[in-house]
């Protein structure tokens, strides 16, 4: 059964590449990175590398996720006209409740923050969702409640996450989950904020990016579970969740992008799952991750592939239209997309 679909009207993006989405976007599809030394060692003796989103000054910790964070719902206020935050709600998506090193304050604050950052207030029904690396995906659910409900026209959906504080390094560090000079098998931690404006998809010749479909799963042998061997069923049952609800295969999806931030286990993930739910033939199946241009950025992630997505198939370089995007939490949560461009008819 069809779910109603959803149209991205605009998107905003600040990493540690590019403070819009044109300009992040630009640097991902060039493979550009940003990684440098922090001020962060390991220990092995050696610097920490980074991707550190350079602002105008070195603010940190919340104060720098509302900065971010502001930079982003700007660029969309801005792109798409008539967006009135005062009704239209912010599902704003933030680290997990048990992610090492976790900033205080950000279920109490960081909406207000940011709304005093950009002298707006948002609607009512906005709230944060913790989920980390899967946050925007639910968020993308819970905008699609409100507006199927036709309480509101529009909703944002946005993110911002940092991974760059001691605390989170050394949790990590620990876990053998960085890459250092010890471990070659982890990720590169960065930060960034991105946001999206939805709709419900109206009728429109002129093609547009849809999200078509939403699907959610549980993984029991995630990263940091003892439980073996990992079969991705937690991903695959997220994906068929997804295709459920466009009433298609994976078959007709062009390519992917991913959330895979240097660890083995998430491509090993990514390709199991594909081997399990892919039954025809593809000559190819691109993969995408823009972690390897922006690092590890936690409840960010999720904007940004859509916004990447958006960029790639409104200026012809995609390897096609219809783009499956998914996203996994170190908790074992799992989550699907799936995103056509296309225009929007009435039969």
């Amino acid at each position: 059964m069809n779910a109603p679909a959803l149209a991205i009207l605009g998107t905003g993006m600040v990493t540690g590449v590019g403070l819009t989405a044109p300009a992040a976007c630009a640097a991902i599809r060039c493979a550009i990175d940003n990684f440098q030394e922090t001020r962060f060692m390991d220990a092995g003796g050696e610097w920490l590398l980074g991707c550190d989103v350079p602002l105008e000054q070195p603010w940190r910790g919340r104060a720098k996720l509302v900065k971010m964070l502001a930079m982003a719902l700007q660029e969309c206020l801005d792109e798409v006209a008539g967006l009135d935050p005062a009704v239209t709600p912010l599902l704003l998506g933030v680290a997990e409740a048990t992610r090492p090193g976790r900033l205080d304050g950000l279920d109490d604050a960081l909406l207000t923050e940011v709304e005093t950052e950009l002298g707006r207030r948002f609607h009512p029904q906005s709230r944060l969702i913790a989920g980390g690396r899967i946050a925007v995906a639910a968020g993308l659910w819970r905008a699609r409640e409100l507006l199927v409900s036709r309480e509101v026209d529009r909703v944002m959906v946005a993110g911002v996450d940092g991974l760059l504080s001691g605390p989170t390094l050394a949790a990590y560090e620990a876990r053998d989950r960085l890459l250092s000079s010890q471990n070659s098998n982890g990720f590169i931690p960065g930060e960034a904020a991105a946001a999206l404006v939805v709709e419900l998809a109206r009728p429109s010749e002129t093609p547009q990016l849809l999200c078509l479909g939403l699907g959610f799963g549980t993984e029991t042998a995630h990263v940091e579970a003892e439980e073996q061997p990992l079969r991705a069923d937690g991903l695959v049952a997220a994906i068929r969740a997804a295709l459920a609800e466009v009433g298609t295969t994976l078959a007709a999806t062009d390519f992917r992008i991913v959330d895979v931030s240097g660890e083995q286990y998430g491509f090993k993930e990514a390709t199991l799952a594909l081997s399990r739910l892919l039954r025809e033939r593809k000559a190819e199946y691109d993969i995408w991750h823009p972690a390897d241009c922006i690092g590890e950025v936690g409840a960010a992630i999720g904007g940004v592939v859509l916004a990447v997505a958006r960029a790639a198939v409104t200026k012809a370089y995609a390897p096609g239209n219809n783009v499956l995007a998914h996203f996994g939490n170190d908790d074992g949560r799992r989550a699907a997309v799936i995103l056509s461009y296309q225009p929007v008819r009435v039969f």
